[in-house]
């Protein structure tokens, strides 16, 4: 570790956290920024590699352990808050970022081949908010979700929002981005795996009347227009959450976290 007090804001290396509103440009460098105290332990717990931490001194000293325990060198930019929210350009509520590589992708006969059955796999059809993505990613660790297959139009887990939002829970899940769902859907199905598209408007089953207890693929589609007819079309069949009239649909985030929770339910039950 190499502890640096910023003297001056124009620093090279400082670059990524100057440039925090340009999400893509870093996703497209293969970097992340991880922003708050509990996301940054969870970065400095994983196996991803760590560039640099951006923070004020008081909580370098919280991480002093787990920064000497890492295997690769770090570089920690220290200054008072309001010096680190002048080089950000917004209010940080504790001031403590850091700067990590996106790893991989792994593909998926990697993850068949690792993921213990009955597997649970999600997948994510034009979802473009970084939070609901952010959010769906936490409620896969929470469920026991194996693996994250992200299709091309949708955005990037690893954008800030998102990692923020996942509260560094992509940390520990597998994503494949770029997935063609329609070419990918079928190819799952001939493996045995039930992919089952999560669609307000179903008029055939509910989610109660669903079976989750086999190998199975969860498919989520975008905030407006919800999962393409073309995705839907690939799937086995579509479920919806049974709701009260007036209500057709739910947020996205909210609506995994039912679905990963009934599949749950169903695999302690056997």
């Amino acid at each position: 570790m190499q502890v640096h007090e910023i003297q001056s804001l124009e620093l090279p290396e400082l670059a990524p956290y100057r440039t925090m509103r340009r999400q893509w440009e870093q996703r497209e460098q293969g970097i992340f920024v991880a922003e708050g105290e509990k996301v940054v332990r969870r970065l400095l717990e994983s196996e991803f590699t760590v560039f640099s931490l951006l923070l004020p001194a008081k909580w370098l000293r919280e991480y002093e352990l787990l920064l000497r325990s890492r295997p690769e060198e770090i570089h920690a930019y220290v200054a008072e808050k309001k010096i680190l929210e002048k080089l950000t350009g917004f209010s940080m509520y504790q001031g403590v970022l850091a700067l990590g590589k996106i790893p991989p992708s792994p593909n998926l006969e990697t993850i068949l081949h690792t993921s213990a059955r009955p597997r649970l796999f999600a997948a994510i059809d034009g979802l473009s908010n970084a939070e609901n993505i952010g959010v769906l990613v936490r409620n896969c660790a929470a469920f026991g979700v194996q693996a994250l297959l992200v299709s091309g139009n949708c955005g990037s887990p690893f954008l800030r929002r998102a990692v923020r939002s996942s509260m560094g829970a992509i940390f520990s899940l597998p994503v494949l981005e770029g997935i063609d769902l329609a070419r990918t859907l079928p190819d799952l199905r001939a493996r045995g795996l039930r992919c089952i598209a999560a669609h307000p408007r179903s008029d055939k089953r509910t989610l109660p009347q669903a079976d989750f207890a086999t190998d199975c693929c969860l498919v989520f589609g975008s905030e407006g227009s919800g999962i393409s007819p073309e995705i839907v079309a690939a799937c086995d069949q579509a479920v919806a959450i049974p709701m009260v009239c007036g209500v057709d649909s739910l947020n996205v985030g909210c609506a995994a976290a039912v679905f990963f929770y009934e599949a749950h339910r169903q695999r302690c039950a056997r």
